[in-house]
This record gives C-alpha cells, sequence and structure tokens, in this order.
C-alpha cells in the first residue's frame, strides 16, 4: 500500500496550505467568509484529497480523489488571481504560489499517470 504521508506530492501540498493560512492573514477582515475562507478550504482540499482517495485503496478511486485534488489546485490558483488581482497580495506573492500550485499540478498528474500503468494499489 501507498502511504500517502511519504509521498512528496502530500508533504509539498500540506506546505503550501500552512503557507496559504499565513497568506490570508494579511487579506482584509471583511474577506473572512469569501476569499479566505475559499482560499483556504481549496488549499486544505488537495492534500485531503489525496490522503482520501489513497486510503481507499482501490485505483479507481484513488485516481478520482487526485482528480478532485488537481482541480482544487486549479482553484487556489485561480482565489490567488482575483486576489492580485484585487491587489490584496503582490504579484511577487502571486508568483510564489503560482509556482507552488503549478509543482502540485506536475505532481499529480505524474502520479496520476503512474497509477493508471499500475494493474492494482497495493
Amino acid at each position: 500500500m501507498i502511504s500517502y504521508k511519504k509521498l512528496d506530492l502530500w508533504i509539498y501540498s500540506m506546505e503550501m496550505v500552512k503557507e496559504i493560512y499565513e497568506l490570508t492573514k494579511s487579506y482584509p477582515k471583511d474577506e473572512l467568509f469569501g476569499l479566505i475562507s475559499q482560499t483556504k478550504r481549496a488549499a486544505v482540499s488537495i492534500p485531503t484529497n489525496i490522503a482520501e482517495g489513497l486510503g481507499r485503496k482501490y485505483k479507481k478511486d484513488s485516481i478520482q480523489f487526485l482528480h478532485i485534488s488537481r482541480g482544487s489546485a486549479y482553484e487556489v490558483e485561480t482565489l490567488l488571481s482575483v486576489a492580485v488581482m484585487t491587489n490584496m497580495i503582490n504579484q511577487e506573492a502571486y508568483d510564489h504560489f503560482n509556482e507552488m500550485v503549478e509543482r502540485i499540478i506536475r505532481l499529480l498528474n505524474g502520479f496520476i499517470h503512474y497509477l493508471e500503468q499500475k494493474p492494482y494499489i497495493g
């Protein structure tokens, strides 16, 4: 069985969650139930779906949850685009997080491809 806690993908996505939580502390307080909440939830969804998918121990389920995780990564990317567009974050912060999201998407794509080639997860 593949341990999600040992995957670079999961570890790196957890690091991004921590950084997203720090970043959103600087957002305007009137965004608490808007952009702050949605950005945090989307970021947390990435490693959570990796863990849930692999915890199901079925290849089809694991791949489906990795696709959901990838969708959440794109959601984070879009929410950060809104934040930079509305001057909640600067371009430098956006570039940093965009690189993180792009790396996570590449890792997800590679892991999905890897699992698709395996006859089973074990």
